[in-house]
């Protein structure tokens, strides 16, 4: 499906009904990659909407900037197309900086966040010099540098030896990524506010997943959003990577529809 939000078009999935549960993709990716959760998490009475971001996926771009603030506006205008008020809300990596800043704009909106395998921190100067490199690397040369950057970071070691088909399905979506949407996003990323202070403010009860052999985000950085928030549950789950949710997907929709249950 298909909206015009906030001057670009946003594709997106809505699957089931019952208790709205948005899911946000990370960077590279796009909304491809919740397949596993959607349909379990919708036979299970949830109405899952997963977007594309803008620049992302099959989302358009327009101008070719984009931010914390505008991903997450994006958000709440397609909830308010889809006549959605509140929201139970999943935020994978970027999609967890794009949750937390919807915490902080939209508290109303969220009635549970759940935090899978991100950061509440902001970038250090040489992480901001990264994204900065890599998003001109994109503008210049397309998505290749991104590829190259993000081969051997994505997938638990076991994965990348075990699953070749899943890990070629992976980079198919991202080989697709449109370079400008790559490069607007990195920029976003790099601008993010650090958010650990105010991670204790966050009222409604959340749910924090990380995966132990994360190396895009490792797991110390699940521990640290859990510490700091006041009404939590914290699930490790073992032998996935940064997509844990295509590596342990059993594992990871068990831990959801766990959580959903208890609200």
């Amino acid at each position: 499906m298909k909206a015009d939000i906030n001057g670009v078009t946003l594709a997106y999935s809505d699957r089931g009904k019952g208790l709205p549960l948005v899911l946000i993709h990370g960077f590279p990716l796009c909304r491809k990659m919740w397949l596993p959760q959607a349909e379990v998490l919708a036979k299970a009475g949830c109405r899952v909407i997963t977007p594309d971001l803008r620049g992302f996926g099959e989302s358009g771009l327009i101008s070719g900037t984009a931010s914390m603030d505008i991903y997450a506006d994006d958000i709440v205008a397609l909830m308010d197309h889809l006549g959605i008020d509140k929201a139970v809300v999943g935020g994978m990596s970027m999609g967890g900086y794009v949750l937390l800043n919807l915490l902080e704009r939209y508290p109303d909106r969220v009635a549970a966040p759940v935090f899978i395998v991100t950061k509440a921190g902001g970038d250090d100067d040489a992480g901001k010099a990264r994204r900065t490199a890599l998003a001109e690397a994109c503008r210049v040369q397309g998505i290749l540098p991104v590829v190259e950057a993000f081969r051997n970071l994505l997938f638990a070691p076991e994965t990348l030896r075990d699953n070749p088909e899943l890990v070629d399905e992976v980079f198919g979506w991202i080989n697709a990524t449109d370079p400008r949407g790559a490069a607007a996003g990195l920029i976003a990323m790099r601008e993010r506010k650090d958010c650990v202070a105010m991670l204790g403010s966050i009222s409604q009860p959340a749910l924090v997943i990380g995966a132990d052999l994360d190396q895009a985000a490792p797991v110390e950085n699940s521990r640290i959003i859990a510490a700091g928030l006041p009404d939590v549950e914290l699930c490790i789950l073992h032998g996935g990577g940064h997509m844990v949710n295509l590596e342990q997907p059993a594992g990871f929709n068990e831990a959801i529809l766990e959580f959903l249950a208890g609200l």
